[in-house]
């Protein structure tokens, strides 16, 4: 009887699995690919019968369509906008009965700087108008 070294027998294995990771691809692949040629011919089978029923229908299509886009557009604006305005709304009255919303702090934060910066600001515009007030007297 023969017996298999374990060096053959471990590159049978690679073969193996080489062989099997190859035709799992070349399967996979196969089926995509046989897959995207049927969508691109109901595509174009598709736009085949449907091209004359848009260009009959156009002068009432179009416009209807614009309309249609329009009118969601509004009113999807006005959604956000009025949603944003309710919350700007509750966030101020958390804010304001001092419930600590979400970026109190942060907005604490620059008003304190703010606030910081406008009293440098005003110390050194007293200070210039000091000293400009004092070389205007040693001038005349």
């Amino acid at each position: 009887m023969s017996q298999i070294q374990p060096g053959r027998h471990e590159q049978h294995q690679q073969l193996s699995r080489q062989v099997a990771k190859t035709t799992t691809a070349v399967t996979v692949g196969g089926s995509l690919m046989v897959l995207s040629g049927l969508t691109l011919a109901v595509t174009v089978i598709g736009l085949v019968v449907a091209t004359p029923l848009l260009v009959i229908f156009s002068p009432v299509l179009v416009p209807a369509a614009i309309t249609i886009f329009m009118i969601l557009g509004g009113l999807l604006a006005a959604t956000a906008f009025g949603s944003t305005a309710t919350f700007v709304f509750y966030w101020m009255y958390r804010y304001t009965t001092g419930k600590h919303p979400i970026g109190a702090d942060k907005l604490d934060y620059a008003r304190d700087r703010l606030a910081h910066a406008a009293h440098d600001i005003k110390e050194k515009a007293e200070q210039l108008g000091h000293q400009a007030q004092q070389q205007v007297k040693t001038s005349t």
